[in-house]
């Protein structure tokens, strides 16, 4: 940041300061928001606003809800959306938010599964972070200074154009934010290698509710810890993240392998459960399972896809895979050597030929059209387990997904309290579990309420197998059905014991009261002041 910069950003912070520490307006009014802005922005603010009267509200707002169930006439709207160019018109936007009595909601990629940066009961200004996405890539330092408005694809490209032996330990989706992701702990191909990307986070820019701009030694580490799994925008706005980048070869090995029930998938599941949690840590296997019909009448089966990732050739693999798991059958024929940009892609449902260019447009995969739910499984299912569960996968109508993501190797290195994301050592893998609703024209169609029903009952029939005392989520697939109550320590803690446990939590809730002991940054399940 150039020294005129700095001293812009110091002025605006000492001039917003005082104003920014009350709410003056009891009722919001859009009028008086916009006259805010004209008046305290010189650099036509205003005209990087939209309110329901503007023919551009609509597709701003729908451009990046990346779960298609919300993007209807019935999901509550913003009253306001603001696209800034710069910090400072991120501060003028916080400062007349505020002043009239709006709540905020900070978008960058738009993933998150309930909606909860672009949609609320409230009147609130939608800070939308899109035109904020530059990644700048240092390889002589091996970091990258990546703004709140990148998504990961965007990341994954900028640092492939400048190396191939460099990159950022983060997660499969390349339309995901950058923000969303880190602030919630963020898992990826490479987590088991080098840790989550909130792990590989060293410094960052940051906006308190005050203005104030700090990086990771004003703030103090507390907040530096909150923000990197405890959900950021619980305390403020992340302006920009300064990333760790991890040594990678410059081939990898990508294979998919492809077992039914019939070809013993039961079987090979079981023993995955065991090795995947010990085995070289240069090796993830995640899987995706799901139910399909036959050709038998009234017969399903249960398909399961081997999707892996070897940080080293194929030549190095596969005697690592006949030592290990022979029973997967990985042979010389189902694997590809391609660099780690590529398996981006492949992870993300592209062939290995596709352009690294189709990482950097947002608009390059699928959205998801689907409710959510993820376990922690920390014991091996036994096979009869698995038979159980098999049995009531069979009861929906294979519009079913569970997909599974091995833990261990550096994970197992880590204390539950090194960052608010607690799920680590003795964590075998992630169990998550979906419904789609592609077929149908929204969520609430008598199918689409049978099949959320079904995935709520998947969920209770599963309690035996997954975590308990707490029973573990993930912040980042937030889901309402765990509750939304935040009075009182004992509502919060029904949701907030099992993103983060119970230390976590509670160190949590003491560094918000510090920097927001008003509570302005505020929506359901964000970390409560009492």
């Amino acid at each position: 940041m150039s020294q005129l910069s700095t001293l812009i950003v110091l002025v605006l912070t000492f001039s917003f300061s005082e104003s920014l520490s009350t709410i003056h307006d009891a009722v919001p009014n859009s009028k008086h928001f916009i006259s805010c802005l004209r008046f305290n922005s010189n650099d036509h603010l205003s005209r990087l606003v939209y309110t329901p009267d503007n023919s551009s509200f609509l597709p701003i707002w729908q451009v990046a809800i990346n779960n298609l169930r919300f993007n209807k006439s019935s999901t509550p709207k913003p009253s306001i959306i603001v696209t800034p160019h710069n910090e400072s018109q991120i501060q003028t936007t916080l400062l007349c938010t505020k002043k009239h009595g709006y709540q905020i909601r900070i978008r960058c990629g738009g993933h998150d599964f309930e909606a909860l940066s672009s949609s609320a009961s409230v009147p609130f200004v939608m800070l939308d972070l899109n035109n904020m996405r530059s990644v700048d890539v240092d390889v002589a330092n091996r970091t990258a200074w990546v703004q709140g408005g990148a998504v990961l694809g965007e990341v994954y490209y900028a640092i492939s154009q400048k190396t191939n032996t460099l990159y950022f330990p983060a997660g499969l989706c390349p339309t995901v934010g950058v923000g969303g992701y880190l602030s919630g702990g963020g898992y990826g191909p490479l987590m088991r290698k080098y840790g989550l990307g909130a792990d590989n986070v060293v410094d960052v820019r940051f906006m308190d509710v005050n203005g104030n701009i700090l990086d990771r030694k004003s703030m103090g580490e507390d907040l530096f810890w909150a923000i990197r799994g405890g959900r950021a925008s619980s305390f403020g706005i992340v302006l920009a993240w300064k990333l760790r980048l991890v040594p990678v070869p410059e081939l990898v090995t990508f294979f998919l392998v492809n077992k039914t029930l019939e070809e013993g998938a039961t079987n090979i599941f079981h023993k995955y459960q065991y090795v995947m949690p010990t085995i070289d840590r240069n090796l993830l296997i995640r899987v995706q399972i799901s139910s399909e019909n036959t050709k038998h009448v009234k017969k399903k089966t249960i398909r399961m896809l081997f999707y892996g990732i070897y940080q080293g050739t194929i030549d190095t693999l596969l005697p690592l895979m006949d030592e290990k798991f022979p029973e997967l059958n990985v042979t010389r024929e189902i694997c590809e050597e391609m660099r780690m940009v590529q398996a981006s892609l492949v992870f993300a449902g592209y062939p290995s030929n596709t352009s690294t260019e189709v990482l950097a447009s947002r608009s390059s995969v699928q959205k998801l059209n689907s409710k959510n739910k993820l376990d922690y499984v920390r014991k091996p299912i036994p096979k009869s387990g698995l038979k159980k569960i098999w049995r009531k996968m069979f009861e929906n109508d294979i519009s079913e997904f569970v997909l599974v993501h091995p833990f261990g190797g550096k994970m197992d290195e880590y204390s539950d309290i090194a960052t608010p994301y607690p799920h680590r050592a003795g964590v075998l893998y992630q169990f998550h579990q979906m419904v789609t609703f592609y077929d149908q024209t929204s969520d609430t169609t008598p199918v689409s309420l049978q099949r959320i029903n079904w995935l709520r009952s998947f969920n209770e029939f599963i309690t035996p197998y997954v975590s308990k005392n707490p029973r573990e989520a993930y912040l980042n697939y937030n889901d309402l059905d765990l509750g939304v109550g935040s009075a009182t320590y004992k509502e919060a803690s029904v949701w907030g014991e099992r993103y983060f446990k119970r230390h976590n939590f509670k160190k949590l809730i003491r560094i918000k009261v510090k920097v927001d002991p008003h509570n302005f940054f505020k929506y359901l399940q964000s970390i409560p002041v009492f």
